[in-house]
This record gives structure tokens, C-alpha cells and sequence, in this order.
């Protein structure tokens, strides 16, 4: 793993978290006890705080990063897709944010919401909790309850902790 101080900030990383060897973590971020950073991802808490919670995962190429003097804060056992740009305030506890989606100053997405792949929320945008939200500019759309998206937001923190323990476990560096 990658990890900068910047400016007398330095990441702390729980030792039961995963953090992957080409991951880059910056400043003041925070990842707690079982979350997991994967391949790519770029947390650049220079000009902010970053904090991932408990069992959270932030996965492939994703980058976060916040306003001056704000702390971004991603709930327990939520989930980061591939390659989100991640720049608001809050994602809440078991949230998932689809791949490829964009989230911006100021935002929030509640507890128990699936944010669609390729969604942006804009500035300032609060999505409630407990909602499948898509779109751009994205929107709630209905409740999550009884629909598939329900399943994925409660099967992928558990997956990827997992998943997390086996890539400790066995990815090693191959060289050529």
C-alpha cells in the first residue's frame, strides 16, 4: 500500500483492514477494523478528512476526496463501486454506490440506498435513506425494500470481507 503524510497527516489503517499494494492513501484518512481498499483506489485527504468505517469497501480506481476542512465519512458496511469519483460528504451505513457514479460537494446519501451505476448527485443533494436512486441529476426513484437492488446493498460488505482476507492471503506480487 501507498500511504503520504501530508503536512503532519498520516493515514491510520487498522491491522484487520485490507489495504491493496497499489492502492494510494493520503493525509487524514481513517479505515477501520475489517473495510477494505482496493486496487487503484485513491484517497487524498489533503485538504480534508477521510473516514472509512467498520466493514466498508472502496473498490477498483475509485477516488475520494472532499472539500477544504470536511470530512468525508463512508458508514459501516457500505460499498464504493469500480471507478466512482467520490467528493461529498457522507455515504451512509450500508449504502451501495454503483459503479462509474459521481458524488459531489456537499452531498449525502442515506443509510440502506443503492446509488445506480453511472449516477451523478449533485452539489449539495441530500438522497434519502432506505432508496434505489438513479440518474443525472439523480433522484430517489422508490424504496429499496423488496427489490433486488435491496440484495446486492446487504450481500456485498460481507462478500468483499471476505474477499478482502483471501487477497491477503494469497495475491502476491508476480514478477515477470
Amino acid at each position: 500500500m501507498n500511504l503520504f503524510e501530508f503536512e503532519g497527516k498520516r493515514p491510520t489503517v487498522h491491522p484487520e483492514a485490507f489495504v491493496a499494494p497499489t492502492a494510494t492513501l493520503i493525509g487524514d484518512v481513517t479505515v477501520e477494523r475489517g473495510a477494505s481498499i482496493w486496487y487503484g483506489a485513491v484517497l487524498r485527504a489533503d485538504i480534508c478528512a477521510i473516514v472509512i468505517r467498520e466493514g466498508s469497501n472502496v473498490q477498483d480506481n475509485s477516488v475520494l476526496h472532499a472539500q477544504p476542512d470536511t470530512t468525508l465519512t463512508v458508514g459501516p458496511d457500505a460499498t464504493i463501486g469500480h471507478g466512482c469519483v467520490v467528493h461529498c460528504a457522507e455515504v451512509g451505513a450500508k449504502t451501495l454506490v454503483g459503479n462509474g457514479s459521481t458524488l459531489l460537494d456537499g452531498a449525502t446519501v442515506g443509510a440502506g440506498t443503492l446509488v445506480a451505476a453511472g449516477s451523478v448527485v449533485t452539489p449539495g443533494t441530500a438522497i434519502p435513506a432506505g432508496v434505489v436512486a438513479a440518474g443525472i441529476p439523480c433522484r430517489a426513484t422508490k424504496p429499496i425494500a423488496g427489490t433486488s437492488s435491496e440484495f446486492w446493498v446487504e450481500m456485498n460488505p460481507p462478500y468483499y470481507r471476505e474477499l478482502a482476507q483471501r487477497h491477503a492471503a494469497g495475491a502476491p506480487r508476480v514478477d515477470r
